[in-house]
């Protein structure tokens, strides 16, 4: 047995306790989406989170399908990746999705207790072009409830709420 930290064992990584905390997110999740796009009531939809520890049990993969429905984005797909970068000692995600042709990349830290997440990332505004900070913060309320709330910075350092998504754990078919 060695005291060296996962990073620094001889061969591939491994996962330390920093993906434990990740452990939680594992399995499949009903999904609430709550999207606003301007002021006033937020466009609501619903649909299934399902996630795995892959290559080797570094990286959370994501696997999100929206049930279908009426709204803007019918038939909505996204994936993405979660794990932690021993390198910068900070947690890292990747995102993708049908309803948007860029590649979204954040990074983050939790917070002391392993329950709050804050990623943040930069990215160009679709819609005028100009840089702004994406800021999501997830929330573990319990190892079958969470939430993620995304927050947008303009460049006056306005802030506002964008989307709020709640996860249930999907009962065992």
């Amino acid at each position: 047995m060695t005291d060296a930290s996962p990073e620094q064992q001889p061969g591939p990584p491994q996962p330390g306790p920093q993906h434990e905390l990740l452990k939680p997110f594992e399995g499949t999740f009903r999904a609430v989406v709550r999207i606003w796009m301007g002021p006033g009531d937020p466009m609501e939809s619903t649909g299934t989170m399902v996630n795995s520890f892959q290559v080797g049990g570094l990286y959370l993969h994501q696997n999100y399908t929206g049930d279908s429905s009426d709204g803007p984005f019918p038939d909505f797909r996204g994936r993405g990746y979660w794990g932690y970068n021993f390198a910068t000692n900070e947690y890292e995600g990747f995102w993708i999705d049908n309803a948007s042709p860029m590649m979204q990349l954040e990074r983050g830290t939790v917070d002391e207790a392993g329950k709050v997440w804050t990623m943040v990332a930069e990215m160009l505004n679709p819609q005028t072009g100009e840089k702004m900070t994406k800021k999501s913060v997830i929330e573990l309320s319990d190892p079958d409830t969470h939430s993620m709330v995304t927050y947008f910075v303009s460049p006056d350092g306005t802030e506002f709420k964008g989307m709020e998504i709640q996860y249930q754990r999907a009962p065992a078919e």
